[in-house]
């Protein structure tokens, strides 16, 4: 038979990982996060493949072993 201090602690512990899920739920991965640099770098990138300068990562390492 639990007491009622046991049956308090209980209560706040499902509360709590209640309250963990949710957080766990809404949490950001941290390296989905472009820093600003990163950003205007990724945007650059996207100008540069979108105006065909863009090279594939296979024709870049056939130059680089040239």
């Amino acid at each position: 038979m639990e007491t009622k201090l046991e049956q308090k602690i209980l209560e706040k512990l499902d509360k709590i990982e209640k309250e963990v899920e949710g957080i766990r739920e809404h949490m950001v991965d941290i390296d989905s996060i472009l820093t600003p640099e990163e950003e205007s770098r990724y945007e650059e990138s996207l100008k540069e493949y979108r105006e065909g300068k863009a090279v594939s990562l296979e024709d870049f390492e056939k130059k680089r072993r040239k």
